[in-house]
């Protein structure tokens, strides 16, 4: 799943980056570069995140473990 909000947030780094040869409007690039960062956002705030949190150090429930 880690691979997953990678690649999620990798495309919206893409998508970001298309936006500078795809069309010469500054509105339409603002558009475009907005999605890039909701979807880069979405995938670290909302795939990669929720899978780390499964192995959270303080979320053990041993209270002696070194």
């Amino acid at each position: 799943m880690t691979y997953v909000g990678l690649a999620i947030t990798f495309l919206g780094f893409v998508v970001a980056f298309i936006s500078l040869g795809v069309t010469g409007s500054t509105g339409m690039r603002l558009i475009m570069v907005l999605a890039g960062i909701a979807i880069s956002l979405t995938g670290i705030m909302g795939v990669i995140t929720p899978v780390y949190q499964k192995t959270w150090i303080w979320k053990e429930s041993t209270p002696n473990r070194r």
